[in-house]
């Protein structure tokens, strides 16, 4: 077994724009401090309902797959604007999607909003989808978004517009078959955007780093795949992964998991093997997560490519720890590890436990979650928690041991986004509402 080394976690936490060293006060980007789902915090809760441990809950205008990001006493969360009754997007578990994109500013005492900005018109809703997807990022001084509709921008702490662009005007259509979704990555004071599809159109991918108080682009760089059809395609967001003191930006996606250079964008090394049969469907949502010196890439429920990081060029080969091949990887969930195991949701709520040196089944798979999941699993406080489509939460002891320890449910409305945390709470935003539960 290996254990995450404290070097490394300091390194990427200093390295991110402005991020304080307590880093559990903070939930600056979609998977956390640690870009790993997992977070050091104690005294967080295990159980909770409408009537138990909520110490506050302040309505939203529509549903998102957005995560809350939190710095300070200030939370950001993105919305739809509110849609109509019976209007596009509505289901049975979910209310209807406005045209505007928003960006919603909340006080993390009392869950007051304190202030909203529109951010794009045009809202689409695809399947699970809509424009307002993406994740917003924050260093603390500043907060950005990134909407399906290719608008970028930066404000303030304070919602004050630092700059506007969007990238579908610069450099073409967005061509994924169901809308753009990935979440950009927030490192070294710019804005991180991978680009990745194919089904709707012949341009290239791309990744693009924007700076963070301009909005000029830093760089660009294509990103060559061979996939087929819709596999081009890519939902992911980047990571980035520490070896030896050189950090690399990784995204996988397009049938392969490449690294890049983020001074650059230039490819820094490649692995194949996300798509081994070649197929034509193998579009990529869940994203890549790194503990200590390994890479874990799912892909469309199997296999998952765990690789030792550094290396150049192809490292398909040499750099392959371990793949699994099992039942149970997960398509949409982004799994989490703590550095001593890797924890794995999938689609239909079975959970496992691997160890990440070697990929055994620590315990699993096992069914927790009732229904469909698609938030990603938190790791925190010696607790896993899993989040289902209807507000339902499975709380697992994280560690060697599989023990269930509460089955928590909300008013059963449509839930897409994973679990924040911030000191000793956690922050839960479902169809209608965001969630401050704590004891």
């Amino acid at each position: 077994m290996f254990h995450f080394r404290q070097t490394t976690t300091l390194t990427i936490i200093l390295l991110v724009g402005g991020m304080s060293a307590y880093a559990n006060d903070h939930w600056p980007q979609w998977r956390g401090p640690n870009f790993s789902g997992y977070v050091e915090a104690s005294n967080l809760p295990t159980t909770w309902s409408e009537t138990e441990n909520i110490v506050w809950k302040t309505a939203l205008p529509s549903w998102s797959g957005a995560t809350p990001v939190i710095w300070g006493d200030r939370i950001f969360v993105m919305s739809p604007s509110e849609g109509r009754e019976g209007g596009p997007g509505a289901q049975d578990n979910r209310p209807s999607v406005g045209e505007q994109i928003l960006l919603l500013c909340l006080d993390k005492t009392d869950g007051a909003i304190l202030w909203q900005r529109g951010l794009d018109v045009g809202n689409e809703n695809i399947n699970k989808q809509n424009d307002s997807s993406p994740s917003p990022m924050t260093d603390g001084e500043h907060v950005w978004t990134m909407t399906g509709t290719g608008a970028v921008a930066g404000f303030t702490m304070d919602g004050e517009v630092l700059w506007r662009r969007n990238l579908q005007e610069d450099y073409g259509a967005f061509g994924q078959q169901f809308g753009y979704g990935s979440t950009p990555l927030l490192y070294d004071g710019m804005l991180i955007v991978p680009v990745l599809h194919g089904w709707h159109t012949d341009d290239p991918s791309y990744l693009a780093a924007l700076d963070g108080l301009t909005g000029e682009t830093r760089w660009r760089v294509e990103r060559p795949t061979d996939a087929l059809e819709e596999s081009p395609d890519a939902y992911t967001t980047p990571i980035p992964v520490t070896h030896n003191g050189e950090t690399v930006i990784v995204i996988s996606g397009g049938d392969y998991v490449t690294a890049h250079d983020p001074a650059t964008g230039e490819e820094v090394w490649r692995a194949g093997g996300l798509n081994p049969d070649n197929s034509t469907r193998y579009r990529i949502i869940t994203s890549s997560v790194s503990c200590g010196d390994m890479v874990f890439s799912p892909s469309r429920r199997e296999p998952i490519l765990a690789l030792r990081t550094g290396g150049s060029g192809d490292v398909t080969t040499s750099h392959l720890a371990w793949k699994w091949e099992g039942r149970h990887g997960p398509d949409v969930p982004t799994p989490a590890c703590d550095g001593n195991y890797l924890y794995i949701a999938d689609d239909r709520g079975m959970a496992m436990c691997l160890d990440p040196a070697t990929g055994d089944v620590v315990w699993g798979p096992e069914r927790t979650a009732r229904g469909v999941v698609s938030a990603s699993p938190l790791v925190a406080d010696g607790k896993m928690y899993i989040t289902n489509e209807d507000a339902v939460t499975t709380v697992l002891a994280a560690g060697p041991e599989y023990e269930v320890l509460a089955t928590n449910e909300l008013d059963p409305v449509y839930t897409l986004s994973s679990i924040a945390v911030s000191g000793n709470r956690l922050y839960l935003r479902t169809a209608t509402h965001l969630y401050c539960i704590g004891e």
